[in-house]
């Protein structure tokens, strides 16, 4: 399984990925978990894929993508700023540009089947690697997300607990919920042991961030 970062100077170079993404989503978030979400044909496509996001892709060797998210800088909109800021509670939104929000984290479980001791599926882990070698690489000290009562329980499970804003809230058949989960190598090491990845995950070009 390959983790494959693509920005949006890249998009160009991975269009039948990208366009197989899209169909992931669709399935994931409109069929399985019935989310209404914004759907054109049978692809999920929102506001902020307009944004430029760059997004990591978990493909397997028939170069299917089994998992991905979508990464956007907290200095401009994002899902938590602009569309769920009741689950911030009393908190302010984070927005700095060494804090990123992660969103649309999803996995094939039809098709990613190898499973790790924890339950969890090795393209879970293998996500969630690359996020963190990303966020790393970038000089970035932590992510925030919008997410699921189940899917904190994944985190969890994969060795990087979630922080939460506020308690959790009933957004139509989802008890939704945001967080803050720090970037670290130490974090980045409790989730390759709880996933029994060997070494990096990433492939392809990372740009670093410019020094001061």
């Amino acid at each position: 399984m390959r983790v494959i970062p693509v920005t949006h100077s890249d998009y160009a170079d991975f269009p039948d990925l990208i366009a197989s993404m899209h169909r992931l989503r669709y399935r994931v978030f409109r069929d399985r978990l019935n989310w209404d979400v914004s759907v054109s044909g049978d692809m999920e496509i929102d506001a902020y894929d307009t944004l430029e996001p760059t997004y990591i892709m978990a493909v397997d060797d028939s170069n299917s993508v089994v998992g991905c998210a979508r990464l956007l800088p907290t200095t401009g909109p994002t899902m938590l700023a602009n569309t769920f800021p009741a689950l911030l509670g009393s908190n302010p939104h984070p927005r700095s540009d060494r804090i990123f929000e992660s969103s649309r984290f999803c996995v094939d479980t039809s098709a990613a089947d190898s499973v790790a001791s924890t339950g969890l599926r090795d393209a879970t882990f293998s996500l969630l690697a690359g996020i963190l070698e990303w966020g790393l690489a970038k000089g970035q000290e932590a992510v925030v997300t919008v997410t699921d009562v189940r899917f904190e329980r994944i985190l969890r499970r994969a060795g990087w607990p979630l922080e939460r804003f506020a308690p959790p809230m009933q957004i139509d058949n989802t008890r939704a919920l945001a967080g803050y989960l720090p970037i670290s190598e130490s974090a980045l090491m409790n989730v390759r042991e709880m996933g029994q990845l060997k070494g990096s995950v990433l492939t392809g070009r990372i740009i670093p961030p410019v020094a001061a």
